[in-house]
C-alpha cells in the first residue's frame, strides 16, 4: 500500500483524509481530536514512510480554504464593527497580541528556529490557518537554502501537531469546566437563567429534538364571543405574537384586512406564537377542527438579512419599529457564521445573518422586499470567486519594509482579506456573486483537509527528530499559550467589559477560535446561549490569527 501511494498522489491524499477523519472522531471525555488534527497526525506518520504530494496542491488548497474562511466570515466581521462587536473584540485582539508575544519569548528563550517557534504559535492558538499564513512567510525569507527553508517550514507542522493537541485539551477543559467553577455558576443553570431574562424558547433542546409544543402554532376558532370585533382590533389586543391569516363565513373564504369585521358563526385562522393564539382563542370562541378553505400553508424561507437599519436591533425591538412589515411573519431560526443562535426577543440582529422565516406567502414575500435577500441554492459564481482570489494572491505579493525586517502578507493574508471584502460586498448586493453557503463551507474544509495532508506528508521524515529534540518544551508550550490569554480574557470579560458569565465562557472559546472548544460549551450548558459571544470574536479572531503568521516570522526572521 506504501508503494502505491509513494507513486499515486491522488490515493496518499484521500488516504490521509479519510484516515485522519477517523482518527479525528475518537472521543475522550469531552474532547475529541476532530478531522484537521487527526489528518496531521495520520499524513505525518504516512509522511514519515516518504509519501508526499506535490506543494502546488498544498498552495492550491490553501487559497480555497482562506478565501472561503474569509468568505464566510465577512458579513458578520463588519457587521461586528460596532460598539458591542468592539467590545468583545477586546478579547480576540489581546489574544492575537498576547500569542505572539508568547511565542517570540519561548522562541527566544529556548534557542528555536523561526519553523518551530511559528508552530507552537499556530498549534496553541489552535488557529490552523496559521500554519499556513507562517509556512509561506518562511518561504519568502531571504539568506536561507531551499533545504533550510524546507526543514523550518516541516517544523512548523511538528511543532504545531503537539501544541495543537495539547492546546485543544486545554482550552476545552477550561472552557467547559474550570472558568463555570472559577464564576461560582452552573453553566447550565446560569445559561437557562439568561435564556429566561432574554425572552426566548426552551433552551434545553438537543440536537435532532423538537418541542413536543412548538412556538409557532395555527388554530381554527369558531366566532362565539368575538363578534363585532374588527382583525385590527383583535392582532392589536394579543400584542405581536398572534395573526388572522383567514375568515370563512358560511361557504365564503373573506379576503382578510384590517377593517374586517367579525360576524358570529364566522371560522377564523390564527397563526403565530403558541401564547398569543391562545389568547386570540380566548377573544373569539371554542377551537374547531381544520375548515376547508382555510387551510392555508405557510411559507418558510431562509432570507440573508440586508437591511443595515436593524444592525443592533433586537427581534422585539423589530417588531416595535416596523409593525406593518412584520406583523404575520415569525423569526423560527437565526444563523451566524454557521452556527445556530437562539431566536429569542433579545438576541441583536447582525448585517449577514440568516434568517428562518415563517408566514404566509404574500406577508413572507413583503418582508423580504424590505429586509432581506433569499438565500440561493443556485452554483457557485467561479468568475466572482477566482477574481477574488486572484485579487487575494496579488495583494498578498505586496511588501512592506519595516524597520530590518519584510512584512508581507502572503497568499494567505492576501486570500484572507480579499474574502472578508468579497463576502461582506456579496451580502450587500445578494443578486449576483453567488457562493452558496454550504458550497463555502464545503471549499473551506476541504481546502484545510487537504492544505493540512500534504503539509503533513512533508513533515513526517522531520517529526521525529525534533520531538526527540523538545520533548517537554512543545506540550509545555502549547498549555501556557492557551492558559495565559484565556485568564486574561476572563478577567478583562469579568472586571472591565461586564460580559455575562455564559456568554463571557463562550466568547473566551471564540478568542481561541475554537470549535470543539464552543462544542463542549454548549453540551454542558444544554443551551446555544454561548454562541452569543462566541460567533463575535471568533469571527475577529479568524481575520486577526491568520495574520501573526507572517508578523511573527517576520519579527522574529533569522535572528533565532
Amino acid at each position: 500500500m506504501l508503494n502505491l501511494m509513494r507513486e499515486n498522489a491522488v490515493l496518499a491524499l484521500f488516504a490521509c483524509l479519510t484516515l485522519g477523519y477517523l482518527v479525528g472522531k475518537l472521543r475522550v471525555g469531552p474532547i475529541t481530536l476532530g478531522g484537521i488534527c487527526g489528518t496531521l497526525i495520520v499524513s505525518m506518520l504516512i509522511g514519515a514512510q516518504h509519501v508526499s504530494v506535490g506543494a502546488d496542491v498544498k498552495n492550491v488548497a490553501f487559497a480555497l480554504f482562506i478565501f472561503s474562511l474569509g468568505y464566510i466570515a465577512g458579513p458578520g466581521f463588519v457587521a461586528n464593527l460596532n460598539a458591542k462587536g468592539l467590545r468583545f473584540g477586546v478579547l480576540s485582539v489581546m489574544e492575537a497580541v498576547v500569542v505572539v508575544i508568547i511565542a517570540i519569548v519561548i522562541t527566544k528563550a529556548g534557542g528555536l528556529d523561526v519553523g518551530t517557534g511559528a508552530g507552537i504559535l499556530a498549534g496553541a492558538a489552535t488557529e490552523s490557518a496559521v500554519v499556513g499564513t507562517a509556512q509561506e512567510a518562511i518561504s519568502n525569507l531571504s539568506g536561507i537554502t531551499a533545504d533550510q527553508s524546507k526543514e523550518m517550514q516541516a517544523h512548523v507542522a511538528t511543532a504545531y501537531s503537539v501544541c495543537y493537541l495539547f492546546g485543544l485539551i486545554t482550552i476545552v477543559m477550561l472552557t467547559s469546566q474550570l472558568f463555570p467553577r472559577l464564576m461560582k455558576i452552573d453553566l447550565a443553570d446560569a445559561s437557562r437563567e439568561l435564556w429566561q431574562r432574554m425572552r426566548g424558547a426552551d433552551p434545553t433542546l438537543e440536537e435532532g429534538q423538537e418541542a413536543s409544543m412548538p412556538a409557532l402554532v395555527g388554530r381554527t376558532y369558531h366566532v362565539t364571543d368575538g363578534s363585532g370585533v374588527t382583525i385590527a382590533a383583535l392582532e392589536k389586543a394579543v400584542g405581536l405574537h398572534a395573526s388572522v391569516e383567514g375568515v370563512k363565513r358560511g361557504t365564503k373564504v373573506l379576503t382578510v384586512a384590517p377593517d374586517l369585521t367579525l360576524a358570529r358563526d364566522d371560522r377564523v385562522l390564527v397563526v403565530g406564537q403558541r401564547e398569543g393564539v391562545m389568547a386570540a382563542g380566548e377573544r373569539l370562541g371554542p377551537e374547531t377542527a381544520g375548515v376547508p378553505g382555510l387551510e392555508t400553508p405557510l411559507t418558510v424561507r431562509e432570507l440573508v438579512l440586508t437591511e443595515k437599519k436593524l444592525a443592533g436591533k433586537t427581534v422585539t425591538e423589530l417588531n416595535r419599529a416596523y409593525p406593518v412589515e412584520t406583523e404575520g411573519v415569525y423569526l423560527t431560526g437565526l444563523q451566524r457564521v454557521g452556527q445556530d443562535l437562539p431566536a429569542t426577543g433579545e438576541t441583536e440582529l447582525r448585517h449577514g445573518d440568516t434568517m428562518t422565516i415563517v408566514g404566509s406567502g404574500s406577508k413572507v414575500d413583503r418582508f423580504q422586499r424590505k429586509f432581506g435577500a433569499k438565500v440561493r441554492t443556485e452554483s457557485a459564481d467561479w468568475v466572482y470567486i477566482g477574481l477574488g482570489i486572484c485579487l487575494g494572491v496579488l495583494l498578498g505579493q505586496i511588501v512592506v519594509h519595516a524597520g530590518g525586517a519584510d512584512l508581507t502578507l502572503g497568499t494567505g493574508g492576501g486570500c484572507l482579506i480579499s474574502g472578508l471584502l468579497f463576502g461582506w460586498f456579496r451580502s450587500t448586493q445578494p443578486t449576483f456573486g453567488a457562493y452558496p453557503p454550504v458550497a463555502a463551507q464545503t471549499m473551506k474544509d476541504l481546502g484545510l483537509a487537504m492544505f493540512i495532508a500534504v503539509t503533513g506528508l512533508a513533515a513526517g521524515p522531520d517529526a521525529g527528530p525534533l520531538l526527540k529534540q523538545y520533548p517537554l518544551l512543545l506540550p509545555l508550550s502549547g498549555i501556557a499559550m492557551v492558559v495565559i490569554p484565556a485568564f486574561l480574557g476572563l478577567w478583562i470579560g469579568r472586571r472591565f467589559l461586564k460580559i455575562d458569565k455564559p456568554i463571557l465562557v463562550g466568547a473566551i472559546a471564540g478568542q481561541q477560535c475554537s470549535t470543539p472548544a464552543i462544542t463542549a460549551v454548549t453540551n454542558t450548558a444544554n443551551s446555544s446561549v454561548p454562541m452569543l459571544g462566541y460567533t463575535i470574536t471568533y469571527t475577529l479572531s479568524n481575520f486577526l490569527l491568520p495574520l501573526t503568521g507572517p508578523i511573527f516570522v517576520g519579527i522574529i526572521g533569522l535572528k533565532t
